[in-house]
């Protein structure tokens, strides 16, 4: 019996389960490491629109539900002018910043401006009668008929361990693009004039005023970055998720919405962050658990971080005199 026991280990069976095994934790493991990867692609895109919204709701105190269409003007402008005109990527993208960027000023000036003083619920409902207003002059402009955009980012990204990890070139470049900016943006408002002009707007709108800064021009500003950031986010988007249609922006902006309120609302370190997290939590949800609950599980990490700490991860609670 012992000689037929070595014989079978001579004959390799054991090293064969053993290789076996190592190669199904290593299958594992870079499998878990492409979603991560995946999802902090995803997560990005979503800081870059949950920047809008943070920032809007940070200096202004209102919730700008029109952001989320913006978005995808910025995505129909990038593939007019790659697909149809013919402009290399980086000429589109700074034709759709700009172009977004007026927008924002627009819808501000004309939707918001007027309701500065109003109630929350009145800059609420015109929020929303924006978007919808957006998205029916795409319909009428574009048709309903989703369009196959063309991934403006050409390189293919990197593989690693003989090809079991691939790193797709748009969410290397997602992620990059999310940190620069990110980077540029805190730097902004810490160490320019503007910048300190909206975290005097954000902490005292009155005694910004007292101190001789234009509240109008800062909020104003502040949708222009905003939009901005939102036409990067939507070409980003649609690079990975390349059918573009005019209710695009609905759903990825009511998730970078989530994000903000989920790193804390009116931080752009919890915009980041927030973004990061929903990516990596939608992505792993669809992989491990199940593609149709994916929503369902996001929102509902919310619900239960919020009933935790309601002013979100970095959020901070403020006290109001009643």
């Amino acid at each position: 019996m012992a000689m037929h026991q070595i014989s079978l280990a001579d004959d390799g069976y054991g090293d064969g389960v053993h290789r076996n095994i190592i190669f199904e934790r290593e299958f594992l493991v870079m499998g878990f490491l492409t979603y991560l990867i995946n999802g902090l692609s995803l997560g990005s895109v979503y800081a870059l629109i949950a920047l809008g919204y943070t920032m809007v709701y940070g200096i202004a105190k209102m919730l700008n539900f029109a952001h989320g269409d913006v978005i995808m003007i910025g995505a129909y402008l990038v593939f007019i002018c790659t697909s149809n005109a013919g402009m290399p990527a980086i000429v589109s993208i700074v034709i759709a910043i700009g172009c977004c960027t007026a927008l924002g000023m627009i819808i501000e000036k004309i939707a918001y401006a007027p309701l500065r003083k109003a109630t929350n619920l009145a800059v609420l409902i015109t929020a929303i009668g924006v978007s919808y207003f957006l998205q029916n002059v795409a319909l009428l402009v574009f048709g309903s008929n989703p369009v196959s955009f063309t991934s403006i980012i050409p390189w293919k990204g990197l593989t690693f361990a003989g090809g079991q990890l691939k790193i797709t070139g748009n969410a290397i470049i997602a992620i990059s693009v999310c940190l620069v900016i990110m980077i540029v943006l805190m730097w902004f408002v810490k160490n320019t004039k503007p910048g300190q002009a909206m975290r005097a707007v954000s902490e005292d709108r009155d005694a910004a005023v007292l101190m001789g800064i234009n509240v109008n021009a800062t909020i104003s500003l502040t949708f222009a970055i905003g939009s901005g950031l939102a036409a990067i986010a939507g070409a980003l988007l649609c690079s990975s998720y390349p059918s573009l249609t005019p209710y695009t922006g609905s759903m990825p902006g009511i998730k970078a919405f989530t994000a903000a309120v989920f790193g804390g609302i009116g931080s752009i370190p919890g915009a980041l962050l927030g973004g990061l997290l929903l990516g990596i939590i939608e992505i792993l949800a669809k992989a491990y658990i199940s593609s149709e609950l994916a929503d369902a599980i996001v929102f509902a990490v919310l619900i239960i971080v919020l009933l935790v700490k309601p002013s979100g991860i970095l959020g901070k609670q403020i006290k109001e005199k009643v």
